[in-house]
């Protein structure tokens, strides 16, 4: 079963930057599907942030786009997000998975912008 294992999520404030990361633990699945930067807000819903997919074409949600930079280095397994200009509403649990996503998820890294 894949793993996702995500990290650098930390208290910023507005304005600030972070750098998320997500270690894939299948380079099979990591090599061949379009891979998504998720986030969950309490209280709301999961949404789909970043999408990236094997070929390298990027997409966002509207409220970050700009703001926001998916990437992947495949020798590593690994997809980040450059997040900048964090704003009080980006503050959520961040999560990594395919596109569409797959049954597993990881841990989530915790994003919280605050003053």
């Amino acid at each position: 079963q894949v793993q996702f294992v995500e990290s650098g999520g930390g208290l910023v404030q507005p304005g600030g930057s972070l750098r998320l990361s997500c270690v894939v633990s299948d380079e099979n699945i990591f090599s061949i599907n379009t891979m998504g930067w998720y986030r969950q807000a309490p209280g709301k819903q999961r949404e789909l942030v970043a999408i990236i997919t094997s070929g390298g074409w990027t997409n966002y949600l509207a409220s970050v786009k700009d703001r926001f930079t998916i990437s992947k280095v495949n020798a590593k397994n690994t997809v980040y997000l450059q997040m900048n200009s964090l704003k009080p509403e980006d503050t959520a649990v961040y999560y990594c998975n395919t596109r569409p996503e797959g049954p597993s998820w990881g841990q989530g890294t915790q994003v919280t912008v605050s003053s």
